[in-house]
């Protein structure tokens, strides 16, 4: 239009000065003008109209560019059908599946994609279902592989939604769905990954374990001296028995007369050998008994737990946390242990007694630092409805406020460079929550630390 009216681009100062040359008979100079103006705005009208629509023309090929490049970054295979199941879109997944171009799949009929009647009647089934949930619905339908050999199928999981028109009318299904093979290879992975996270938690835990087992190294080997000993007394007066029973044999055996034999008897007091042998046997098999009990203990703290959960005496697991932490913190500290009533937990008696060692030696770290007179810990239990709960105290300066939200955080620790490796609480809280249970920590309003362990009561 620019390009054939040139009287157009001619200003309007221009053209009124060509009116009175160009007059027409009945027509005034004033109403050509308007004329001329009203031809102007149009034209600069349909400029304009003509920019935004260049405008509209890039932004829809900008919009449709991002919706290709989105259908064919989709791992998902994605089929868009009419009403009547013919496919009028498509994207690059699944035409590497079924090993067709988009071109040779737009118009055809969706059920040809798929490889028995089965999959045909559940996919026929949700395109003629009059009430569609707009949620959607989950099928497995198997597809036609056309990169494999002939007849093979793929199972594939999808989602099919129905397409609603602007009046509300439905006017096709979206099928977008994934191979089942991927989801089951990423099921294994997943399930490998948490057997290896379980797996390093174990350890984990075993190495925090052999770590208090070796604070403790000092205690057990006085703890096992004492037993040890006596049974090494008691050999060896059974050895110098053993030595004055084989003469006095000997001499019984040579013949001797009564009277020689009654004056060795005495000299070497075979009578006082009889009469202690009982004691010196039992008094060993004491000592080797409370030897293997230590050790039997030692052992099963040691060693890795099984998964298996049975009922749990608290009391007693308390009572020999105290007795080992007794042994390797010294005679230093006072620990009031006030026993409630008979308390049972489901569990592993090992690992709650590993829980309740970490919060004894933490609180007898703590209550001996400098400033502190005479370091004392309470240890008490208490049945409150279907809970037992056990509280550990001691008498040290307490923690400090901005450290109450991270005692159980993996690796904090306040204690000094290789006196604590920051693992003991965290690991006991996830034992505790293992357990069913909860482990708190607070500043106690007398002073102090207090753990709280919650479990329920079995």
């Amino acid at each position: 239009m620019a390009d054939t009216d040139p009287v157009s681009k001619l200003p309007s100062r221009s053209l009124e000065g060509l009116m009175p040359h160009i007059g027409i008979e009945g027509v005034d100079e004033s109403t050509w003008l308007d004329v001329i103006r009203k031809m102007d705005e149009v034209y600069s009208q349909l400029v304009h109209d003509e920019i935004q629509l260049e405008q509209k023309n890039v932004e829809l090929e900008q919009s449709q560019q991002f919706i290709f490049s989105v259908l064919s970054a989709m791992s998902d295979v994605l089929v868009v059908c009419d009403e009547h199941g013919r496919i009028e879109e498509t994207n690059a997944a699944l035409c590497e599946l079924v090993g067709r171009s988009d071109d040779e799949l737009r118009g055809t009929s969706f059920y040809d994609l798929l490889a028995d009647v089965p999959s045909a009647e559940r996919a026929r089934a949700v395109l003629s279902r009059s009430k569609p949930s707009r949620s959607g619905e989950a099928i497995e339908l198997n597809f036609l592989n056309g990169t494999a050999e002939q007849g093979h199928s793929v199972p594939v999981d999808a989602n099919c939604t129905p397409r609603i028109a602007a009046s509300g009318r439905r006017v096709g299904t979206v099928f977008v769905g994934r191979p089942t093979a991927e989801i089951k290879r990423a099921y294994h992975e997943l399930r490998a990954a948490h057997e290896s996270l379980k797996l390093a938690q174990q350890q984990l835990l075993h190495s925090e374990k052999m770590a208090s087992l070796g604070r403790l190294v000092a205690g057990v080997a006085h703890e096992l001296n004492n037993p040890i000993s006596f049974v090494l007394g008691n050999v060896h007066a059974l050895a110098r028995y053993s030595d004055r029973l084989r003469q006095y044999l000997a001499a019984v055996h040579a013949g001797q007369d009564a009277e020689a034999l009654k004056s060795l008897r005495v000299s070497l007091r075979i009578d006082h050998v009889l009469d202690d042998l009982p004691s010196l046997i039992e008094g060993t098999l004491e000592g080797a008994q409370r030897t293997a009990d230590i050790v039997g203990g030692l052992k099963r703290f040691s060693a890795m737990d099984p998964e298996a959960r049975v009922p749990v005496a608290l009391n007693e697991v308390i009572e020999r946390a105290i007795h080992w932490i007794r042994k390797g913190t010294g005679p230093g500290f006072d620990m009031h242990w006030q026993a409630g009533p008979p308390c049972t937990v489901i569990g592993s008696a090992g690992q709650l007694q590993q829980v309740l060692m970490n919060l004894l030696q933490n609180a007898c770290d703590a209550a001996a630092g400098p400033g502190v007179a005479r370091p004392t810990l309470w240890i008490s239990t208490e049945r409150d409805g279907s809970l037992v709960r056990t509280r550990v105290r001691d008498n040290g300066p307490g923690i400090q406020a901005e450290h109450l939200s991270r005692v159980f955080d993996p690796f904090f620790t306040t204690k000094p460079v290789g006196m604590g490796t920051g693992l003991g609480l965290s690991i006991s809280y996830g034992i505790v929550e293992q357990h069913g249970g909860h482990l708190t920590a607070r500043n106690h309003p007398d002073g102090g630390a207090e753990f709280v362990l919650e479990l329920p009561a079995c």
